[in-house]
């Protein structure tokens, strides 16, 4: 995730001060906690605020993106691997779970793991030991806090058999939801002048004042990409900002619907038609710089996968 990365949660509308309650409570309790919600929502902060608020703030804190890597991959990085495993192991290579002996680690986007992987990590859940890729057994046992993410419904993945049910309730033991942008637009000013703070030391530029209709128009904005796709807003304002007034436009036909008509869309209709926007503002081109994932603040994967859902497809020429 791209945006800030501290352990603040931004905002004190409802939904985001009944979840910094919730961290309170299970911050101290040393439980597993599963952290769902939408991608771009910022999943990692919530962990980060956890692992701030624990009694192993003083360890470390080591996150690991499971979609990021292939299945052989993230088993290496993991749980380590020993001199000669594979082509490439020049020495042996401690793993991100022995990184993280007394502290915590934080598995994002734990739902993208294949069964095998589940059943590795499940096993060691069980047990805290540690088998390295190459190893001809178990070597040392750690203490870990395990902290994961996912944007996925795991429930449903369980049922349809993509996800183990007992490595679920293993991960589930405090479940923690973080909430849409558009059900918080109350932070939306604060966070904003977050990102303009932000990019104001990256860009040199110093930023007084945003035009009311503008921040009107965030707030009334449905933002399917969340903070990630907010984020990726204010920092397009701020490269092409003159002077100390921040003018900020929305994604392409997001503004013609006023706040009363846009709050009384179906989600789905309001969704599909900024994708499309946006599709189309790309000619359809998903990847790469300026593609349409990176304008959204999407993972390409989860772009498309979101496409088939809106029943969203290139035109035909």
């Amino acid at each position: 995730m791209r945006f800030d990365r501290s352990a603040q949660l931004v905002g004190s509308s409802e939904p985001i001060s009944h979840l910094r309650k919730e961290l309170e409570r299970v911050a101290r309790a040393d439980a597993k906690v599963l952290i769902t919600g939408e991608s771009g929502t910022g999943k990692e902060v919530v962990a980060r605020q956890l692992y701030a608020l624990s009694s192993r703030a003083h360890r470390a804190f080591v996150p690991v993106n499971c979609a990021g890597l292939p299945e052989t991959l993230l088993e290496s990085e993991l749980f380590g691997h020993v001199k000669g495993s594979f082509t490439g192991a020049f020495r042996d290579k401690p793993g991100k779970l022995e990184v993280a002996d007394e502290g915590i680690i934080f598995l994002d986007e734990v739902g993208e793991m294949t069964l095998r992987m589940q059943g590795l990590l499940l096993r060691f859940l069980e047990t805290g030991e540690i088998q390295k890729v190459g190893a001809e057994r178990t070597g040392s046992r750690v203490n870990v806090r395990t902290i994961t993410a996912t944007n996925r419904n795991l429930r449903e993945m369980v049922a349809s058999g993509e996800f183990r049910e007992d490595l679920f309730y293993r991960l589930n033991v405090f479940p923690v939801r973080v909430p849409p942008l558009r059900d918080r637009a109350d932070d939306i000013p604060s966070l904003v002048w977050q990102f303009v703070d932000e990019f104001s030391r990256t860009f040199g530029k110093r930023i007084d004042s945003i035009p009311r209709k503008d921040m009107e128009a965030l707030q009334h904005y449905a933002w399917p990409g969340n903070i990630r796709e907010l984020r990726n807003v204010v920092e397009r304002a701020m490269i092409i900002a003159n002077g100390t007034r921040l003018n900020i436009q929305l994604p392409a036909r997001s503004e013609a619907a006023g706040p009363a008509a846009r709050r009384s869309l179906k989600m789905a209709d309001v969704e599909r038609d900024h994708v499309r926007s946006v599709l189309e503002s790309t000619s359809w081109r998903i990847r790469g710089l300026g593609g349409a994932a990176e304008l959204l603040g999407l993972q390409p994967t989860t772009l498309e996968t979101r496409m088939i859902k809106l029943g969203l497809s290139r035109p035909r020429p």
